[in-house]
């Protein structure tokens, strides 16, 4: 049994949530009931995609150079199921993405544009019991997006050109919400919104269409899994992470 042991701040205390994730999906997957959950209480949720995706897909019928713009479609119209209208791309090329410090001031840009209380990403350590969230590129975005949090968006002698030629002041992320890592230490029920999770990740045509019922099978028992670690009623679902503060 893990013990639960972060302190997250209040639902009063977030008004904005930044998800930066690697790939189309990625936030879906990992956290589309949380961010729903939130959506529903009004809290503004912008999404940060750094790739658009582009190396991913399952039918070899589809040209390359269409799925790009295919994934990112998929992605808007995924959104939407949680509550979500502000998606952005970064366009970083996928599965080469390295935590550089280009990467991480395209990040700090957009933390100091978005002034988010929460930030949601992947973890940038590899879990040895799941391959799967352990994805190179998910983790060079998480490892890549916390330190655009900590210092590079809050010090405004970080990268100065943000402010002096884009007006970008600093700003301080309060808490940073990992997903897919080797451990968790919060657990959010999503069992109410189980279904706008599954109609997002279907949005994933490219991407899910040839799981058919066994993409609902697996939620429930990555879900369910999740809700018995978090010592939830039998039946709940619920999506983890590892919360850690900034201050």
């Amino acid at each position: 049994m893990v013990e639960i042991v972060a302190k997250v701040l209040d639902d009063s205390e977030v008004r904005k949530v930044l998800a930066v994730m690697a790939h189309p999906d990625d936030v879906d997957f990992s956290s589309a009931g949380t961010v729903a959950g939130w959506t529903d209480r009004g809290v503004e949720v912008v999404y940060l995609m750094v790739t658009d995706g582009d190396a991913g897909g399952f039918d070899d019928a589809v040209d390359r150079a269409d799925i790009a713009p295919l994934r990112r479609e998929e992605q808007r119209a995924a959104a939407k199921c949680a509550g979500v209208d502000d998606v952005r791309f970064l366009g970083y090329p996928d599965g080469r993405v390295e935590a550089t410090l280009d990467l991480r001031r395209d990040l700090a840009r957009v933390i100091r544009q978005v002034r988010p209380d929460v930030l949601v990403t992947s973890s940038p350590e590899r879990n040895y019991e799941r391959i799967h969230p352990s994805h190179p590129d998910h983790r060079a975005v998480g490892s890549a997006a916390l330190d655009a949090v900590y210092p590079d968006a809050r010090n405004p002698y970080a990268f100065p050109e943000l402010l002096a030629d884009e007006g970008l002041a600093a700003w301080t992320v309060r808490e940073v919400w990992f997903s897919g890592g080797p451990t968790a230490n919060h657990y959010v029920d999503v069992t109410e919104h189980f279904d706008r999770k599954l109609a997002a990740l279907k949005a994933h045509a490219s991407q899910t269409a040839h799981m058919g019922d066994e993409l609902e099978k697996m939620m429930r028992g990555w879900l369910g899994f999740n809700a018995s670690r978090a010592e939830l009623p039998e039946g709940r679902l619920a999506e983890a992470f590892h919360v850690i503060g900034t201050a």
